[in-house]
C-alpha cells in the first residue's frame, strides 16, 4: 500500500469489492488457500459486507473500502473484475484506465501518473543491518588496509 501512503494527501482512493474472483465454491486457486482469503461466492449483499469486513479487518487495509451492490452496477460500469485500477479525475472524467487484472494489472502505472501530476515520492534507501551502505551487483568489497 505505498501508493497510497505516498499519495493519499494528493488524490482520494478507493477500493470497491466486486464479486469474489476465486471463490471456494466456483474457482478456488491454491494462492488463495496460501493467503487464507478463501471466500464463497456472495449470495447477498451481507455476505460480501461480511466478506469486506473480514479482509480490511484481518490485513489493516488502510485504503477506503466500498462494496459492490448484487446488480454488480460498478463491476459493470468499470469492467473491474477480477482487478483493475482506475484514475478519475476532478471532473469525473476517466484519466487512466489500467488493463484488466491480473495478468496487466500495473500498479506503476498509477504511481507514474500520479508522480507526473504531484511529483514523484522518493524514499531513502535502506540500509543493511551491519549500517554500511547496500553495494552494487557485482561490486567488490572494498580493501582495508590490513588487505593491503
Amino acid at each position: 500500500m505505498q501508493i497510497f501512503n505516498d499519495y493519499h494527501d494528493h488524490a482520494d482512493f478507493l477500493t470497491v469489492y466486486v464479486r469474489e474472483a476465486h471463490p471456494t465454491d466456483e474457482w478456488q486457486m491454491k494462492s488463495n488457500i496460501k493467503d487464507d482469503v478463501c471466500y464463497a461466492q456472495p449470495r447477498s449483499l451481507s455476505d460480501r459486507l461480511a466478506i469486506a469486513n473480514d479482509f480490511t479487518k484481518r490485513f489493516s487495509y488502510p485504503v477506503p473500502f466500498g462494496v459492490d451492490d448484487m446488480n454488480n452496477a460498478a463491476n459493470d460500469a468499470y469492467a473491474a473484475w477480477p482487478e483493475r485500477l482506475y484514475i478519475i479525475d476532478e471532473s469525473g472524467k476517466i484519466a487512466y484506465r489500467g488493463g484488466m487484472g491480473p495478468f496487466n494489472y500495473n500498479p506503476a502505472e498509477v504511481r507514474a501518473w500520479l508522480a507526473g501530476r504531484y511529483g514523484e515520492v522518493k524514499h531513502p534507501e535502506e540500509k543493511p543491518a551491519d549500517g554500511n551502505p547496500p553495494k552494487a551487483p557485482g561490486a567488490q568489497p572494498a580493501k582495508t588496509e590490513a588487505q593491503t
